[in-house]
C-alpha cells in the first residue's frame, strides 16, 4: 500500500504543507502511520479524505463543521447532497453566463449594424442571477441589521452599569431583546426550508426542531418530513411553493 509524506500529500491535493499540518492539528486529517523517525505517513484513504476536506473548504464549510460532518457514522449522504447542490449551482451559473454572452453579442451586433439609432433602452438585463443566494443573503442581512444594534446596546448598557452603577438601561434592554429575538426567529423560520440528502425533497420542519437542531452555517440536523430520515439537511430560502405545501 502506498504511503505519502506530508509534502507528498500536500502536492497531490494542491495545498501547502502548512495546510496539511493545520488539518492534522485540528484532528480532521490524522496520519495513518508514523515512520521510525517520527515522520507522518498518509495512506490512499487519507488522500481521498484530504480531497473531500479541500472541496468542503472551497464550498465555504468551516473547519469545525467539516470535523462534525466527517465525524458522522455515515457522512456520505450529506457530502453527496453538498456535491449535488454545488453542481446544480455551477450549472445554473454556466447557463446564466451563456445567456449573458448571448445578450452581449446581440447588443454588439445591433450597435455595429445600427449605431445611429442605438439607445440604452434596448439593452436588456445582462446581470446573471443566483436567486437563492440573493434571497439567503437578504435574510442574513436583515437578521444582522436587527442583531448588531441589539448587541451594541447590550454591551454599552453593561459597561455603563459596571462603570457608573446605572443599571436601568441594561434592564430595559432585556424585554426589548426578548421581543426582537422572537420576531427575528419567526422571520428566519418563515423564510427558510431544507433539502433532505436522502430523498432530495425540499421540506419545512417544525419551528421547535429548527431552533434546537445541531447545525452549521449552511446545514441543520433535522428529521425529513417526507422520508423520515434524520441527517444534516441543506438550508435554502423558502419559496412560495413550500409556503403553500406547508
Amino acid at each position: 500500500m502506498s504511503m505519502y509524506t506530508t509534502g507528498e500529500i500536500a502536492k497531490l491535493t494542491g495545498v501547502s504543507v502548512r495546510t496539511v499540518q493545520y488539518y492534522d492539528s485540528r484532528g480532521i486529517l490524522i496520519p495513518s502511520e508514523l515512520s521510525e523517525g517520527g515522520r507522518r505517513l498518509y495512506s490512499e484513504a487519507d488522500v481521498k479524505r484530504m480531497k473531500i476536506i479541500c472541496f468542503l473548504r472551497d464550498a465555504g464549510i468551516s473547519i469545525n463543521s467539516i470535523g462534525e460532518l466527517l465525524g458522522e457514522e455515515k457522512p456520505g449522504p450529506v457530502i453527496t447532497m453538498i456535491l449535488d447542490r454545488q453542481q446544480s449551482l455551477l450549472n445554473e451559473e454556466m447557463q446564466e453566463r451563456k445567456e449573458q454572452l448571448a445578450r452581449i453579442d446581440a447588443i454588439r451586433k445591433e450597435l455595429h449594424e445600427n449605431i445611429d439609432n442605438f439607445s440604452f433602452e434596448s439593452i436588456g438585463d445582462i446581470a446573471y442571477k443566483m436567486e437563492n443566494k440573493k434571497k439567503m443573503k437578504k435574510i442574513f442581512v436583515t437578521m444582522l441589521c436587527i442583531g448588531i444594534p441589539l448587541a451594541l446596546y447590550q454591551w454599552t448598557s453593561l459597561v455603563i452599569w459596571i462603570t457608573t452603577g446605572i443599571w436601568w438601561p441594561f434592564v430595559i434592554w432585556i424585554p426589548v431583546d426578548i421581543i426582537c429575538s422572537i420576531h427575528t426567529i419567526n422571520y428566519y423560520y418563515k423564510n427558510v426550508a431544507y433539502i433532505c440528502p436522502h430523498c432530495h425533497e425540499v421540506f419545512v420542519p417544525s419551528k421547535k426542531q429548527v431552533m434546537f437542531a445541531k447545525h452549521t452555517p449552511t446545514l441543520r440536523r433535522l428529521t425529513c418530513t417526507c422520508c423520515g430520515e434524520r441527517d444534516f439537511c441543506m438550508e435554502i430560502a423558502r419559496s412560495e411553493k413550500e409556503d403553500t405545501d406547508k
